[in-house]
């Protein structure tokens, strides 16, 4: 099957961004991702810091701070932001999510660049921690 068959590039290296034919161009994330490499899962990172202090209690701080967590990770297993193919959003209150939209696309951007991966985003009662706002899991694949 041809790559233009299949998809079309994405941003990271090794990855083609999957686009069925006559769908809308998605807005911050892409519908799917096929890639070759070294998978790396992320386990769900929340708003706190390195020591699993809160030091934001406001949705898109703890945003800022859990894609940071997940760059971190990332970097650990020797992949960066570009690798990422799936981002699994876990958020406490959708209203608060959708009306944070604008700021939260600024903090994405300056956290993982214009990389836009596979995306859920799905509201929850609850996360494990009471102050915590969003969780962020990722699955990324470094190229072969």
């Amino acid at each position: 099957m041809s790559d233009e068959a299949r998809g079309v590039p994405g941003r990271g290296p090794g990855l083609v961004r999957l686009q069925p034919p006559g769908w809308a161009e998605p807005k911050g994330y892409a519908n799917g991702i096929a890639a070759r490499g070294t998978l790396v899962f992320v386990g769900g990172q929340i708003g706190w810091n390195a020591r699993q202090q809160f030091e934001a209690t406001d949705f898109v701080g703890q945003a800022r701070v859990a894609l940071a967590n997940v760059v971190a990770v990332l970097a650990a297993a020797g992949a960066r932001p570009e690798h990422l193919v799936r981002l699994t959003w876990y958020v406490v209150d959708r209203r608060e999510y959708l009306g944070s939209l604008k700021a939260l696309g600024a903090v994405y951007r300056e956290v993982i660049g214009r990389h836009y991966p596979a995306m859920t985003a799905v509201e929850v009662a609850a996360l494990i921690e009471d102050a915590a706002r969003i969780e962020i899991e990722a699955t990324a694949v470094i190229p072969d």
